[in-house]
């Protein structure tokens, strides 16, 4: 049998396909001579998937369970036929075939994968339980990882849960570097999220004290909750869905400028517009939400006649787990922040 590295003999629907698009992989928990075989611990859902998860099934714990059981049967991975976006994981290597790239791994090693469980081969014997605030989700199974697939191996000094939670969105952070200049004004929607907070903070160090980050919340609790991180020049409390009352208020709070960067990373869908004419001419607005429809980015831009780069997140980019475990070891207010919503 020919083993692919990108996983392709373990698809059956449809053929031709990587495991990604495809509908439907063969999730049998034993590794392949190119594979490494993990016993998992949790499961670290979307947030844009688990949201709609948790509103499908009433916010009802036992509900999920069985939504997200009947998923990964019916798919032989943890994909959201909805949102189509998956997750991340964390857990122990348990086998590593002859002719995985990486013969160091060792039986036991914790790791976390880097890969989105929407394409992962996942087995789950039992959902022990679901953490409804923080989108973990607790089971005993186990998962392959492709030969192609990239992983961080849990550090001593973090904790492991905390680590999950932050490399689950390490793409962000990371591209916030690239995309970020010095006097820059930027804005973040959906400011309170994980990724958000970690955007903000990365922004923050590299727009210096002429540039300007604003972030959009939907509630007065959850400004609240940020004004005491000191990350953010501005706090608007605003509904993202709404795209002309966004751009006003942005428009008031750049003083007609607008944004120079607009990173999205709102959960739920129909936030595309608010984004475009929240970013000035030339701007760039980086789509990190999993929720973000192309076709409503790219036909909503020319209705308006906007000319701005629209750049689609990649959740992968070179060195991005070292870079934001590194702010957490850097930043006690982010540490601390992950450590309370994650343990």
């Amino acid at each position: 049998m020919n083993y692919c590295k990108y996983g392709t003999h373990r698809v059956i629907e449809p053929k031709g396909a990587l495991p990604q698009a495809a509908f439907k992989i063969e999730s049998t928990p034993k590794p392949y001579p190119n594979e490494c075989l993990i016993e998992v611990d949790v499961l670290n859902i979307d947030s844009a998937s688990f949201t709609q998860i948790k509103k499908a099934c009433d916010f009802d714990e036992e509900k999920m369970k069985l939504m997200i059981l009947d998923i990964v049967k019916k798919q032989g991975k943890m994909q959201n036929p909805v949102t189509k976006s998956g997750g991340m994981l964390i857990g122990s290597v348990k086998e590593i075939g002859s002719e995985f790239h990486d013969q160091t791994l060792t039986k036991g090693t914790k790791i976390a994968t880097l890969v989105s469980l929407s394409l992962t081969p996942l087995h789950i014997e039992e959902i022990v339980s679901i953490n409804l605030t923080n989108e973990q989700v607790k089971i005993k199974g186990q998962a392959i990882l492709f030969d192609s697939g990239i992983y961080a191996r849990i550090p001593e000094d973090l904790n492991e849960k905390l680590v999950l939670a932050a490399l689950d969105v390490a793409g962000a952070p990371a591209q916030a570097i690239k995309l970020a200049k010095k006097d820059d004004y930027v804005l973040i929607l959906g400011a309170a999220g994980k990724s958000g907070i970690l955007c903000g903070y990365q922004a923050k160090k590299l727009v210096g004290v002429n540039g300007k980050i604003i972030g959009l919340v939907k509630k007065d609790s959850q400004k609240e909750f940020l004004e005491t991180l000191n990350i953010f020049d501005e706090i608007i409390v605003g509904d993202a869905l709404n795209a002309i009352d966004t751009y006003h208020k942005i428009d008031k709070a750049t003083n007609g400028k607008l944004c120079d960067l607009t990173i999205n990373v709102v959960n739920v869908e129909n936030t595309e517009m608010s984004s475009i004419l929240s970013t000035k001419e030339q701007g760039t607005v980086y789509f990190f939400s999993m929720a973000t429809s192309f076709t409503k980015a790219a036909l909503g831009a020319e209705g308006i006649g906007k000319d701005v780069n629209m750049i689609i997140g990649n959740g992968y980019t070179k060195d991005h787990a070292e870079i934001t475990l590194n702010l957490m070891r850097e930043s006690k207010v982010l540490h601390d922040l992950f450590m309370e919503r994650y343990q």
